[in-house]
């Protein structure tokens, strides 16, 4: 029998995942494709950590298999992503944040993707807020929507073309605890298709006192610093999107949410019980549960959306990306 060649090994840097992402609308699919296999068809752990030095470090593994519709398993997808924060790399003007996604042939094993994360962590992310802001967003009569960001970094710069894309027209109010931060977003949202009007805000309660939407995009806190976002900060039928954890949101706002739902619920309850969401409640829902169930927007009161981050979005991103990169003769092709 003739050995089965090895199929190549494509090492993508930030800059060729970068030119090889694909446009929004894309973006937004896959999206919605991984919240709806979580329900089904994937099988993924809750993230595996470990806490290095310095204090407030980590280190998490996140496996993911798919398990396509496809009998010949053609569409399953299998990788790992490997992420690691280490917040006092600001100190020394290093990013706090590094990772790869290995993808990994479903049907043998063999490794044959290396991927730099940084830019799929960040369009994933701002894309799977943008399916639950297009689903669960308050109706609007007769003005633009409202929208707050709390934290002006690379997450929230991600947020900007998809909200502009979603809600068209907006206003947008943007507050970080670094003034300077937030003025430069609220200038690059200006500057964003669909996004009629920006500002930075004095306080994260100025910025969402009046919004329609508010995403909560902040550095994660030390746990007696979190949760200071409550009831009182946001509009009666107020849209919370929270990729932060619980670093703004109290549990209140969970609480008293007409709807409050999660990317996924093992993961959102295995957080919980190590103190990342102490107080909240069981969510009613996953996001991809919601998508299939159809569920309606509540004609009133608030909507919260919890979204931890799941493998599996970044090997759907990944996958595409990859795809998109050897058509374009993109990457580097290491030897084995």
């Amino acid at each position: 029998m003739t050995a089965r060649a090895a199929p190549p090994l494509r090492y993508l840097s930030s800059a060729d995942v970068t030119a090889a992402m694909p446009p929004l609308a894309e973006r937004l699919r896959l999206a919605e494709r991984t919240m709806t296999a979580l329900v089904d068809g994937a099988e993924l752990p809750p993230k595996i950590g470990v806490h290095p030095r310095p204090a407030g470090s980590f280190a998490h593994a996140m496996p993911a298999y798919l398990r396509s519709g496809d009998p010949t398993g053609a569409d399953d997808l299998l990788g790992i992503k490997w992420i690691a924060g280490f917040p006092a790399n600001r100190q020394q003007e290093l990013p706090a944040i590094h990772g790869l996604v290995l993808l990994t042939d479903p049907a043998t094993g063999i490794p044959t993707a290396i991927v730099d994360a940084g830019p799929i962590t960040a369009e994933r992310t701002a894309a799977i807020s943008g399916v639950a802001i297009a689903r669960f967003a308050p109706d609007v009569v007769g003005r633009d929507p409202r929208v707050a960001i709390l934290g002006a970094g690379a997450q929230a710069r991600s947020h900007l073309e998809v909200l502009g894309h979603v809600l068209p027209g907006m206003e947008l109010s943007v507050f970080d605890r670094h003034p300077d931060r937030a003025t430069a977003l609220a200038a690059a949202a200006e500057r964003t298709p669909g996004i009629r009007s920006a500002r930075a805000a004095w306080t994260a309660h100025e910025a969402t006192r009046v919004a329609d939407v508010v995403v909560t995009a902040a550095s994660f806190a030390p746990a007696d610093q979190r949760q200071s976002l409550t009831d009182a900060w946001l509009t009666p039928d107020a849209l919370v999107v929270a990729v932060d954890y619980a670093t703004y949101v109290a549990a209140s706002v969970a609480h008293d949410a007409v709807l409050f739902l999660v990317d996924q619920r093992e993961q959102f309850l295995a957080n919980r019980e190590i103190g990342n969401f102490n107080g909240y409640p069981d969510p009613l829902a996953t996001l991809g549960e919601a998508i299939l169930d159809a569920t309606p927007r509540p004609r009133r009161g608030r909507v919260l959306v919890t979204h931890l981050g799941v493998g599996l979005a970044d090997l759907f991103f990944a996958n595409a990306i990859v795809g998109r990169a050897a058509a374009a003769d993109l990457g580097t092709l290491l030897s084995r």
